[in-house]
């Protein structure tokens, strides 16, 4: 080619573009087109040095955006010209290191149909192999000890490839181009397992899947190492093996996740949409929310008390394998395991191996381990189709560490710590908010120190030295002492509330003030209240609380929250006052005076029983009222158990709301009709589903009286009470027909576990 004829060009393309086959990708089109160059990953992302005639550029430009690699996530191309070099040939050079890191680093995918075929092909040379992958599929996020992404910096650096391996990572035709897991039965991971027993762990051997299966078939709880740690296995329908589950793991109530052994199975469990099949089925495999089936084959002891299943299906080829071989054992009856976390209630999951095999005995019958090691644990992520989309209850696996992006450029790299419960983290610099894992409950040293390595690690990763951390007020937060410990020279705390509201404003970029109803169990107010019920006017700047819950006292401060019995108490003494104790109803029969009295003079003289305007804690007192729960064992579980008994009624209760800056929304008038149609025989059911249409239709008055004042038009809606599905749905109807535009979360969850980005955002925008 003449050289005037020719022109170069420097493309560098930021995103999720490393161990994703972009290289090859672009290697593929650079030869179609006759174009010449190189490819290479670097610690800012892809960079392309390309050169030839102009209509071919533009065509290899235009390929980069529209045919890039199923599990690639193009944010940016960068293009500059250069002079042309005269280059004859593309190719794909060696990866370069960088002073400033901006590579995204992709999350654990499950096993793509390819390698599904392979593993299930008798002809093939990974026949039964656990752990094919390829540059499709395969664990990412969880091996990566730093970046670039090269098999170097991942825990498969400890692993030889073989020379038929090697041919295959090295062809840049090939799927396995530089997959850095690439292994196979000669030089990849084994499988190690063992049966526990009363005189201590053997060493661990080798074993197969088939004698997984035959333990899991047997009756056995087996620890099952995954992506990001270990599960608890047993088989679903043996009631004897789930229910010593149960016991041994002291999870008394929570449901269990299921993995069966294909959609067509999950079908024979739960009802199954488009939108839920379809998602269940994504590369990301989430563990979806689904409605279990009445003729719904599983011990109730997965779920009891539950109306919903938490399904996931095989996602990695160990998953497939085993339940290819568990199903053969089943002899017609549904191929179904119970797929739970590995680890004790309230302690983070087990991942590194010697600490499983210290703790596991307590629980399992035995282990089927692997050698491949996990440097960053990582839970099953928890996604349910809601309100016309998918809502997320927990991001992790399948999701994290991919970024959010944020609405406006961070001044300088932020930290956001995030809240208590359900915990994430998020480390920004430019527009990206690089939010953790789901690291859990800060209750303990071992989930602290989960959280405090993670930081460490997504800093390293990312490269990002924190300027400044944003934090949560309330002044007893594991997280938030944290950040206030630090050496970072700005802080700044973000009220609880504003957060979530901040986390909706974020990921729909919305510009301006917005009217925010944020509905939770706990949340410091600035007022020194725990808040739980806040409609206020709010953009990234700040919020103006307009109207919230009427306070109630909080009766012994946080033992209320396991205890919806003092909720139902105070919220019929604030109604009733003393003469609740004379109403003929189930509830005041039933109720303990011994513990009630010297409760009801805690009030009285304001000890430990602070005002809380909690929409959750509301749900919980009406829980209890009804007789659903008296006595929870997790935060919510009475108000969860409520929904699952509701039928949709479009009858309400009355409430008020009094006039003030900011107004009250009062329920006094509504726990009298609840206590009314309760004496009258009203059915439980019946009477969940009125109060639920009640709490959506006092939301959506006090948004109407919001708009009157502000003129805003807009609503953002976040908090864990927005977990209750049918609340949710409801209120977003009624806004909806009365005009407001209703924005959820989507991207993150409206729990806990989105504070860290509504954080962020405000923090970035306080420091503009």
């Amino acid at each position: 080619m003449a050289e005037e004829q020719a022109e170069r060009r420097r493309i560098t393309v930021r995103g999720i573009v490393q161990g994703v086959g972009f290289r090859p990708f672009v290697y593929r089109h650079a030869l179609r087109l006759g174009l010449y160059g190189f490819v290479l990953n670097s610690s800012a992302g892809v960079v392309i040095e390309v050169e030839g005639r102009r209509e071919a550029l533009e065509a290899f430009q235009h390929a980069l955006l529209e045919d890039a690699p199923p599990l690639a996530r193009i944010d940016e191309v960068l293009s500059q010209s250069l002079r042309p070099q005269g280059d004859t040939a593309f190719v794909i050079a060696h990866s370069q290191a960088g002073a400033e890191r901006s590579a995204l680093i992709s999350p654990d995918t499950a096993t793509c149909p390819d390698c599904l075929r392979e593993i299930l092909d008798a002809g093939d040379r990974r026949y039964g192999y656990p752990f094919t992958n390829c540059t499709n599929c395969g664990p990412r996020f969880t091996i990566v000890q730093d970046v670039p992404y090269d098999r170097a910096y991942t825990t498969m650096n400890d692993f030889q490839m073989c020379p038929a391996c090697q041919a295959e990572y090295d062809n840049p035709l090939d799927r396995r181009f530089h997959a850095q897991p690439n292994a196979c039965p000669t030089c990849g991971p084994s499988l190690l397992g063992e049966l526990f027993r009363e005189d201590g762990a053997a060493e661990l051997e080798p074993v197969t899947v088939e004698w997984a299966a035959r333990q899991l078939a047997g009756g056995a709880i087996l620890a099952i190492k995954g992506l990001g740690g270990y599960h608890l296995a047993c088989n679903a329908l043996d009631p004897e093996a789930v229910g010593r589950l149960r016991r041994r793991k002291r999870r008394e109530a929570k449901p269990f996740a299921l993995m069966p052994a294909d959609a067509e199975v999950a079908g024979r469990l739960c009802f199954l949409s488009e939108a839920e099949a379809e998602l269940l089925q994504s590369h990301r495999r989430p563990i979806v929310l689904l409605k279990k089936r009445p003729d719904c084959p599983v011990a109730h002891e997965v779920a009891p008390d539950y109306d919903n299943l938490g399904v996931m299906l095989p996602y990695t080829p160990l998953h497939h394998l085993l339940m290819h071989a568990f199903a053969e054992r089943r002899a017609g009856q549904p191929a179904v395991l119970v797929m739970t976390s590995g680890n004790l209630s309230d302690e983070p999951i087990a991942y590194k191996d010697d600490e499983a095999r210290s703790s596991m005995p307590s629980i399992a019958d035995g282990m089927l381990a692997h050698n491949r090691g996990i440097h960053m644990r990582c839970d099953d992520s928890v996604v349910r189709i809601a309100a016309g989309g998918e809502q997320l209850f927990r991001r992790s696996r399948g999701y994290a560490p991919a970024p959010v992006q944020l609405p406006l450029e961070c001044p300088v790299p932020i930290l956001a710590c995030g809240g208590h419960l359900k915990n994430t983290f998020a480390l920004c610099k430019g527009r990206q908010a690089f939010i953790s894992h789901h690291i859990g409950d800060l209750e303990n040293l071992e989930t602290l120190t989960s959280f405090r390595e993670g930081i460490q690690h997504f800093g390293r990763l990312f490269d990002i030295q924190p300027q400044a951390v944003a934090y949560d007020l309330h002044p007893e937060y594991m997280a938030s002492k944290y950040a206030l410990e630090t050496d970072v020279p700005q802080k700044i705390g973000v009220q609880h509330h504003h957060a979530h509201i901040a986390s909706v404003i974020a990921e729909h970029r919305l510009d301006g003030p917005v009217i925010g109803v944020a509905a939770d169990g706990t949340g410091y107010g600035t007022d020194g209240a725990i808040w739980g019920c806040e409609i206020m006017q709010a953009d990234l700047h700040g919020f103006r609380r307009m109207s919230h819950l009427r306070y109630v006292p909080l009766p012994g401060g946080e033992g209320a929250v396991r205890r919806p019995w003092r909720m139902a108490a105070a919220y019929l003494s604030q109604a009733y006052g003393d003469d609740f104790l004379k109403l003929d109803i189930p509830f005041v029969q039933r109720l303990d005076m011994a513990h009630w009295r010297p409760l009801s003079q805690m009030i009285e003289r304001k000890l430990n029983c602070p005002p809380t305007s909690s929409l959750g804690r509301l749900f919980d007192a009406v829980a209890s009222l009804l007789g659903v729960r008296d006595e929870a064992l997790y935060e919510g579980q009475a108000a969860i158990e409520m929904e699952m008994q509701a039928e949709p009624d479009t009858h309400s209760y009355p409430f008020a709301i009094q006039d003030g800056s900011p107004a009250t929304l009062d329920a006094a008038s509504t726990i009298r009709a609840v206590v009314e149609d309760i004496q009258r025989g009203v059915s439980t059911p019946r009477i969940a589903g009125r109060f639920h249409r009640t709490m959506a239709e006092m939301l959506a008055a006090a948004c109407k009286d919001a708009r009157e004042e502000n003129g805003l038009n807009r609503v953002a809606l976040s908090g864990g009470v927005f977990q209750n599905r049918l609340l949710l749905e409801q209120l977003s109807a009624l806004l909806q027909e009365s005009g407001f535009e209703v924005f959820i979360n989507r991207l993150v969850p409206p729990n806990d576990g989105g504070l860290s980005l509504g954080q962020a955002a405000v923090a970035a925008q306080l420091l503009v």
